[in-house]
């Protein structure tokens, strides 16, 4: 057992765990929503420190990442549990996996950038399930990754508080972040959750000088409206920048959420417009291989930057950041470590 970070004894033997923003107070012997933080006598414990369920050298562009280190390799990590209820969620088998977490095999921060660097990869992301719940973790393997020239990623849906985002944030480089979607209504009816902490940390994120990029499941009839979808592209604009890379990803049915259908591609055209006309440079569309919305184009000229393939990307008509058709500045970042 490791005991945890973010955490304060309540006086009748509780711990108050400030990790999310759901800042539960844990009896003893008890979990918090999450199901791996656990009071023991009064002590919280993180319980899958070191305990994996899936590990995998992904291209970065299967995060997805589409302006952090393009065309290179993450190694990815995930364990179990999660903080959120979501009603689709497609990795319910780990994140609501209610084994043993001693069960699961065990790696250490150390193996982990070995391994990392004996694949090829640029980078490590913690995904799969909800990596702030993994938090100690993490921020170890995290600190010596960034000494070993490695970048750092989350794929998170963004619950975090501000004090466990500011101490990750020296060693944590890439931010990907899931807005699903811009109601409250939406968040506690199908997450369990609230909007507001998810969209504060992900300002904090940008000011605590990390990548963001942003993915927005587009649910038919629970998020996918004219009014919500711009709404949404607007916060992002004026609060992340109109440079942020925006992913609207194709919904298809799973888990508890079976009572309807793929997303249609017409409304994810539509909305990826949209999104251009409300100011952004970089939306993409997700799980529609092939298709020509997820490449990266000159916001100045239309001329393709970035052409990708499935998860593989080639650069075009680029040097360094500039197109070479008008001179533009396209961002992303290029460098790891």
């Amino acid at each position: 057992m490791h005991r945890a970070l973010q955490w304060s004894p309540e006086g009748d033997g509780s711990a108050r765990c400030s990790l999310c923003n759901h800042r539960c107070a844990i009896g003893k012997g008890k979990t918090g929503i999450c199901g791996v933080r656990e009071n023991r006598e009064g002590v919280l414990y993180a319980t899958t420190y070191g305990r994996v369920s899936a590990e995998a050298v992904d291209p970065i562009e299967k995060k997805p990442l589409y302006h952090f280190l393009p065309g290179t390799l993450s190694y990815s990590l995930g364990s179990i549990g999660c903080n959120f209820r979501c009603e689709h969620c497609q990795n319910w088998h780990i994140s609501r996996s209610k084994g043993d977490p001693e069960r699961l095999p065990e790696l250490t921060p150390e193996e982990g950038v070995r391994r990392a660097r004996a694949s090829g990869c640029a980078s490590i992301s913690w995904t799969y399930n909800e990596p702030t719940i993994w938090h100690e973790y993490p921020l170890d393997m995290g600190n010596l990754a960034r000494k070993a020239g490695l970048s750092t990623i989350y794929v998170t849906n963004g619950y975090i508080t501000e004090e466990a985002l500011r101490e990750l944030s020296p060693m944590l480089q890439a931010y990907r972040v899931d807005i699903k979607a811009f109601s409250e209504d939406f968040y506690k009816k199908v997450c369990g959750a609230r909007l507001q902490p998810v969209l504060d940390s992900a300002v904090l994120a940008k000011e605590l000088g990390m990548h963001v990029e942003v993915v927005h499941l587009v649910i038919p009839g629970l998020n996918d409206s004219p009014e919500e979808t711009g709404a949404l592209v607007q916060w992002i604009v004026e609060n992340l920048g109109e440079s942020t890379p925006v992913h609207f990803t194709r919904f298809h049915p799973d888990y508890h959420m079976q009572d309807r259908g793929a997303t249609p591609l017409p409304l994810l055209e539509q909305i990826y417009r949209k999104a251009r006309e409300g100011g952004l440079r970089y939306p993409f569309l997700g799980n529609v291989f092939p298709h020509p919305f997820e490449n990266t184009y000159c916001p100045r000229c239309g001329a393709l930057c970035i052409e990708r393939r499935g998860f593989s990307a080639a650069f075009r008509n680029l040097s360094g950041h500039s197109c070479t058709q008008c001179g533009e500045t396209i961002e992303y970042v290029d460098t790891p470590g």
